[in-house]
């Protein structure tokens, strides 16, 4: 192949920053075309950990479309942000049902002692229904115990499900293939899978 001179005197420095320009952008198109199939090529060999349903299901074109996604190194940053703002909410859920279980704790060591008090003043006579009060007291309590706990469990649910339509959207938003807003579980083991092997990638990428 013959190599072409150019002759560079009649060139303005406006046009000369034209060109230089457009030296730099083909050189960042093939650092980026490299980048591309690096990652194509690590994706390929992380998917082989995964079970071989979803190595069928993870096409060239998808993990092509994973790896372009990743070049800029935006999404490492989304899912990080999305991992540390499910950590905090997971956190902050499980900090509520430990101060809603040690509230009812509270509440049935009171009970206890109330009772404990209330047999050691009752007179013979009144015994038996103090006795059959009391019982009722503890059973009310538990149910409420109960209620409680159900509520706030469904709470936790709630929130978490919420996370999760919160991570599809803005991975969807993002351009991460496989990602979109769904509750089929077949699917949602697939986003999961996507996001562990860009999870292990960028490990990968901060120790090279």
């Amino acid at each position: 192949m013959a190599l072409v001179y150019f002759d560079f005197s009649p060139f303005s420095d406006k046009n000369m920053d034209i060109y230089l320009g457009a030296i730099g952008g083909h050189g960042d198109s093939t650092k980026q075309q490299e980048k591309h199939y690096y990652l194509l090529s690590e994706l390929q060999t992380l998917v082989k950990d995964l079970p071989s349903s979803f190595q069928q299901r993870l096409s060239y074109n998808t993990l092509s479309d994973l790896a372009l996604a990743l070049i800029d190194g935006t999404v490492y940053e989304i899912v990080q942000g999305l991992l540390d703002i499910q950590h905090l909410t997971e956190k902050n859920l499980y900090n509520q049902r430990q101060k809603l279980h040690c509230e009812h704790q509270t509440l049935k060591q009171d009970l206890v002692r109330k009772h404990k008090d209330a047999l050691q003043s009752c007179k013979s006579h009144n015994l038996a229904l103090l006795k059959s009060n009391q019982q009722a007291e503890l059973e009310a309590l538990e149910i409420r115990v109960r209620e409680e706990q159900k509520m706030m469990d469904k709470k936790i649910v709630a929130e978490m499900d919420q996370k999760v339509v919160d991570q599809q959207n803005t991975l969807e938003k993002a351009g991460v293939p496989g990602f979109y807003i769904t509750t089929n579980p077949q699917e949602l083991t697939m986003q999961m899978n996507l996001l562990e092997l860009i999870l292990k990638l960028q490990q990968k990428e901060s120790q090279s």
